[in-house]
């Protein structure tokens, strides 16, 4: 038997619950969040339920060492937080060019920023919490310390990870990713049980603490020591002297709704801006060329600012109000003709995430994101804990007049963005994309696929998708509609149908009926998503 057979086509539909919902790409960690709404907790225990568990149980995309951003709506209010971390404060572009880089490494502890998604935990629970961290972070403890067996898609990506690190990853920082997700001298497969007790023990520690022990106590000793030995940049000041912090959401008007994302350092103000320049014209249906080949331009737009000006808000020269005017969307618009286009952005490489989103029945909603980025992170795992850090660094550039370049205690461009959809002052739902720079070009589709197209939840994930990857370098989906491909190609864009889709997102949307308060959540066909409600 076979877990990555499926010969025949199968058709996912939409789940309706009224007392609460929780859509992620795990369905142990689905089920963990449900765990706490039948508790007493609320959407926001919900999520960071299922926020710790997916470290757990979809290790290839997240961990405790990442970041994260969230959005929550409490009490008909929109409230956003940045979990990201910033460089050392040691590091400087001249230090890492003196290690012999020309650019930011992708792996090694080089590229290893200040993890935020322990913090995130703990300032949600602080915040808007019900139940104690103890309590809400017990499933994932139990899953680390007695085991699970691997889903198929988790399965796929730990073994790509496996091949490609054991080839490239010589040095013995690397011997601790080996010991802790290899255990076996090989990846686990799908179905096989897999665990790890200094995992749960981490866990234990930041539930115990409400998340202190990372940045200010034991757990940040063994980093900040792992880090000395390493010779990394990364110390224990730049562990202390972190916290989350609490911003503004931004968003734009787009047919009736309000589209809503964290404001830079994170990119998802690329994807206002695509909505902002597409909100002058109309589509008749979703299989139109011409608006296809519009919403190709306008993104290609958007990330050729974005990419431009998005960094640490501290010292972005752009304006977010500039790139989301009325002005700035209307000369966008008018740049786009009927024949491809040549922007200037660098390559897009790809990235790992998980989101989720969870609701309760009172109408609180969570839009949450959280990633170690490119799968695995950094490679390195800090001995006996269990902790995978990130590799966000990479992002910085090391041209020293690049608005993103690399600076001491500074945030990178980020890649993980949650979404947020409200209509008349009322929340619609949380929604979000994974996966590098696919996900603010899923944000725009899925979020069309329901506004412009007038799909429920479930077939907005489920509708086949583009990804522009550079120049006049496209991607779709392989059941993509062949005529438009075609069509495509003929107005200059160069195409590639991709036969994996892994590389186009996977996504989650709750909507919430704001009369009966009846939830409809999708989940993604692309990975191992589920939907847990009741």
């Amino acid at each position: 038997m076979s877990l990555h057979t499926y010969p025949y086509p199968s058709q996912r539909m939409a789940a309706v619950a009224r007392n609460g919902m929780v859509a992620t790409s795990q369905p142990l960690a689905a089920q963990a969040g449900l765990e706490m709404l039948k508790k007493g907790g609320n959407a926001v225990d919900a999520a960071i339920a299922t926020a710790a568990c997916l470290t757990v149980v979809e290790p290839t995309s997240n961990g405790i060492g990442g970041d994260a951003f969230a959005l929550v709506w409490v009490k008909d209010k929109l409230y956003g937080l940045n979990a990201s971390g910033p460089a050392p404060q040691s590091i400087s572009i001249e230090k890492v060019k003196e290690l012999g880089h020309e650019k930011m490494p992708s792996h090694g502890w080089i590229p290893v920023t200040v993890p935020g998604a322990p913090s995130a935990w703990a300032e949600l629970s602080k915040k808007f919490g019900r139940l104690p961290l103890t309590e809400v972070l017990q499933p994932a403890i139990d899953y680390a310390r007695n085991g699970y067996p691997l889903t198929p898609i988790l399965a796929k990506y730990w073994k790509g990870a496996y091949n490609a690190y054991k080839s490239r990853f010589q040095g013995k920082e690397f011997a601790e990713w080996f010991r802790v997700f290899a255990p076996e001298g090989r990846a686990p497969e799908a179905g096989e049980m897999w665990k790890s007790a200094d995992h749960a023990d981490t866990l234990q520690e930041i539930a115990e603490t409400n998340g202190e022990s990372f940045y200010r106590g034991a757990l940040a000793e063994k980093i900040a020591t792992a880090a000395t030995t390493a010779g990394a940049f990364l110390s224990k000041s730049d562990l202390e002297n972190y916290y989350p912090q609490w911003v503004e959401p931004i968003s734009v008007s787009y047919r009736g709704h309000e589209m809503w994302e964290i404001p830079p350092n994170g990119q998802g103000i690329v994807a206002l801006m695509a909505l902002n320049i597409l909100k002058g014209y109309e589509f008749s249906h979703r299989e139109d060329v011409i608006g296809v080949h519009r919403q190709l331009e306008a993104m290609k737009q958007a990330f050729t600012d974005g990419k431009e000006y998005v960094t640490d808000p501290r010292t972005m020269q752009a304006k977010i109000a500039d790139l989301l005017s009325e002005r700035y969307g209307m000369e966008a618009r008018a740049k786009i003709s009927d024949e491809a286009r040549m922007p200037e952005p660098g390559s897009l490489p790809k990235g790992g995430t998980v989101y989720l989103a969870t609701a309760d029945g009172e109408g609180n909603m969570v839009s949450f994101i959280q990633s170690n980025y490119m799968g695995f992170g950094s490679g390195i795992v800090v001995p006996g804990t269990g902790i995978g850090l990130q590799n966000r660094g990479h992002d910085f550039s090391l041209d020293p007049h690049h608005a993103n370049a690399l600076a001491p205690g500074k945030k990178t461009y980020h890649t993980i963005i949650p979404g947020f959809l409200t209509k008349g002052g009322q929340a619609v739902g949380p929604f979000g994309v994974m996966g590098g720079y696919m996900q603010p070009q899923g944000h725009v589709q899925v979020a069309m696929n329901m506004i412009d197209f007038g799909m429920n939840p479930q077939a907005a994930l489920d509708a086949p998708r583009w990804q522009w990857i550079s120049g006049k370098q496209i991607e779709v989906e392989h059941h993509f509609p062949n005529h438009i491909v075609k069509e495509l190609a003929r107005r200059g864009h160069q195409l590639k149908v991709a036969y994996d889709s892994g590389g186009f997102g996977r996504g989650q949307i709750i909507v919430r009926d704001p009369n009966t308060g009846v939830l409809t959540g999708g989940t993604e066909m692309r990975t191992d998503g589920a939907i847990a409600c009741w």
